[in-house]
């Protein structure tokens, strides 16, 4: 199956770009554009990053409420961006719990926090924990475990599929990871402004109701996944049974925001007409 509304990447302002649609059982429903090549992530990162931290939860390496990052904070505010550390310094600016400040600082110390733990290099066990098992062999979280990782949209696609039907995870965990942390905390969504609510989970972003987003108008309150300054997102709705990744080669910006939610309102919009028989004529 090909999925035409994919092909609105090429009217992106962009050199080059990928994406593709997976379902929860691995199934490719669409791609288009290089998904074979590799390209610098930013904070599309951080879910990579998140989900190692959370099989070291469950090999019982690190606890996701003992302390971590500055005083009072522990790994799940790490995790859901509530530690009170600034955005790119490791300097706190308010008590953990308080507001929703989001933090490349809070996931390089949450790496740390890991890697003692675990008395292994963060991307390493990253490689051994989550990668290597999904068979992601063109993905590297080397440097900051933020914003440092590459990957290809095929990999981003396995990556995907494991998060809808967690096989790596207990599903339990992944639910939790979905699920809003601190209900009602305020902040920023970089890119798009205040939110009030700012709903996180465990290294996951929840669409919620949040407006202006950077997934679709049409896309579920359950929507959850994260976008990168270079050109990146991942997202995943249950709603519609499935995730797109989708890859680009110029940083993020106004183009972005104009782009990406006709973009992912084409997607699903074309999957709903897939599902109900009406396939057209294409």
């Amino acid at each position: 199956m090909s999925l035409h509304s994919l092909a609105l990447i090429e009217n992106w302002p962009v050199p080059t770009a990928a994406a593709a649609v997976v379902r929860a059982d691995g199934t490719v429903l669409g791609s288009y554009g290089p998904t074979g090549q590799r390209f610098p992530l930013a904070s599309v990162t951080k879910p990579l990053a998140a989900y190692a931290v959370l099989v070291a939860y469950e090999e019982g390496a690190v606890d996701l409420d003992e302390p971590a990052g500055p005083p009072g904070s522990t790994v799940r505010h790490l995790l859901a961006h509530t530690s009170g550390l600034a955005f790119d310094e490791h300097r706190v600016t308010s008590a953990p719990g308080e507001r929703r400040l989001y933090s490349n600082a809070g996931f390089e110390q949450l790496g740390d926090h890991v890697a003692k733990a675990a008395d292994i290099p963060f991307a390493e066990y990253a490689r051994q924990a989550v990668l290597e098992p999904l068979g992601m062999t063109s993905t590297a979280l080397d440097g900051s475990p933020a914003k440092d990782g590459v990957s290809t949209v095929d990999d981003l696609l396995r990556f995907a599929a494991e998060v809808q039907a967690p096989r790596l995870l207990d599903p339990r965990t992944v639910a939790e990871a979905m699920t809003v942390q601190y209900p009602g905390t305020k902040g920023v969504l970089p890119g798009y402004g205040h939110q009030n609510p700012n709903d996180w989970g465990l290294g996951f972003e929840i669409r919620d109701s949040k407006s202006p987003h950077w997934t679709g108008s049409s896309s579920s309150p359950r929507t959850f996944g994260h976008f990168g300054q270079s050109g990146t997102f991942l997202w995943i709705d249950p709603a519609a049974g499935v995730a797109c990744a989708a890859l680009a080669d110029r940083a993020f910006g106004p183009w972005a925001i104009e782009a990406w939610t006709p973009f992912t309102d084409a997607v699903l919009a074309e999957l709903a007409e897939l599902k109900s028989g009406g396939r057209g004529s294409g």
